[in-house]
């Protein structure tokens, strides 16, 4: 290889006759006319030899005109086969595409701000959520199709005020929002019913106001939204090991910076890193609206005298000046908000645990000065004294004297 490359260097570049090359580098002439002649480097090839499979290799041909999809095993056991498997595996495996029809897999391309996958994700690790409980929540995971971005956030369940809560935490973090939403048959998105799907009322609410499209995928597919799937292995290999958690907060708090990391990591299928074209992507997807959607927990009750409210499984104390009259409440992913006729009357942090009663030591201490007031208010006395008619107003009235009644005259 080194002659050959230094011939053609002195013939190319210096110029050097055929003879003045063989006399300074010792070779034959014959040498130096092939080298300058060959048109690719010089390589070793030696010459092919016969294999033992190529006297049973009409047998083989034959058995798998018949059944393409005979396994090796079975084939050495027809042609009676007692040599070495791995020869016969070989040339199988050459042969069998001859006999098999051709199944070419399609490749699904995704063009920029086209969609976006979505699923549940529940993590295989107990998170602490207060009041001496732990439990899984599930972490809604969200991946662009065009740019492969992942987007995440846990949330505290998989009812839709939640879900919906958790996708506008997500969009709204990316700043746009995809076109089409892909999803699975999860119970707050919608469900297939005669052959059709069929969407929520609440999703179908929060589309119109993105002014986006839900696709749902058919029952038992997972492979429609195959990146997604992969993002939630890729984060139980790689997110998840060597970490400890304190709350839901602080897992979404290492969960979002290690994001960052993970979208700005070389992707084998794009051969690029994801945020790489997240800018691309981003342009083709819409603006959000002006009037963010309606998500979380929203309901409207009359304060019951014990002046608490239930959002999900829990109560959270209410100001109990506003026991009896009704109030709104809104409860989002971090807070519990109640309101009387626009002012706050209560604000709590929303608590992941469940069946627990919240209380705020400031509606404590209002509703014990009430009662304590409400006893120190003097009752006014009330007069039970009745009259007592005289029975002679009935005798009167119904003309009745003494003469009438029987055993008057003796009486007389």
């Amino acid at each position: 290889m080194e002659d050959w490359a230094e011939i053609r260097r002195l013939r190319r570049a210096e110029g050097m006759p055929i003879k003045a090359i063989v006399r300074q580098l010792g070779i034959s002439r014959n040498t130096v006319r092939r080298a300058l002649a060959a048109d690719a480097p010089p390589r070793y090839q030696r010459p092919a030899k016969g294999s033992i499979v190529d006297a049973v290799e009409p047998q083989i041909r034959a058995l798998l005109a018949q059944w393409p999809t005979m396994p090796t095993t079975v084939i050495a056991e027809r042609i009676g086969w007692s040599r070495s498997m791995t020869v016969l595996k070989d040339r199988v495996r050459e042969l069998r595409p001859l006999f098999v029809p051709q199944d070419p897999a399609s490749r699904t391309e995704y063009q920029p701000g086209e969609l976006a996958q979505c699923d549940l994700w529940f993590p295989p690790v107990d998170i602490p959520l207060g009041f001496e409980q732990a439990g899984r929540p599930p972490v809604l995971v969200m991946v662009s199709g065009y740019s492969r971005v992942i987007g995440a956030r846990m949330i505290p369940s998989r009812q839709s005020p939640d879900l919906l809560a958790g996708h506008w935490a997500v969009i709204s973090g990316w700043g746009r929002v995809p076109r089409a939403l892909v999803w699975d048959n999860e119970s707050a998105v919608g469900q297939w019913r005669a052959g059709r799907p069929q969407l929520t009322e609440a999703m179908n609410a929060f589309r119109g106001t993105l002014g986006i499209k839900v696709i749902q995928c058919r029952p038992a597919d997972p492979e429609a939204k195959g990146l997604v799937e992969r993002a939630n292995g890729y984060l139980e290999t790689s997110f998840l090991p060597g970490r400890g958690f304190t709350s839901p907060a602080d897992f979404n708090a290492q969960l979002a910076e290690w994001l960052v990391r993970a979208n700005q990591r070389q992707h084998r299928r794009l051969g690029c890193r994801p945020i790489e074209r997240w800018e691309a992507d981003k342009a083709s997807m819409l603006e959000l609206p002006p009037v963010a959607p309606v998500t979380g927990w929203r309901l409207t009750t009359r304060l019951p005298r014990d002046h608490y409210v239930r959002v999900d499984s829990n109560d959270y104390s209410v100001h109990p000046a506003a026991v009896g009259r009704r109030v709104e409440v809104v409860a989002d992913l971090e807070q519990v908000v109640v309101t009387l006729q626009g002012a706050v009357v209560a604000r709590h942090e929303r608590c992941w645990a469940d069946h627990q009663s919240i209380t705020d030591p400031l509606h404590a201490v209002a509703a014990s000065e009430l009662r304590q007031a409400r006893r120190l208010v003097a009752v006014p006395a009330i007069d039970t004294d009745v009259e007592h008619r005289s029975l002679a107003d009935y005798d009167r009235m119904f003309d009745l004297g003494n003469e009438d009644l029987p055993g008057s005259e003796e009486i007389a």
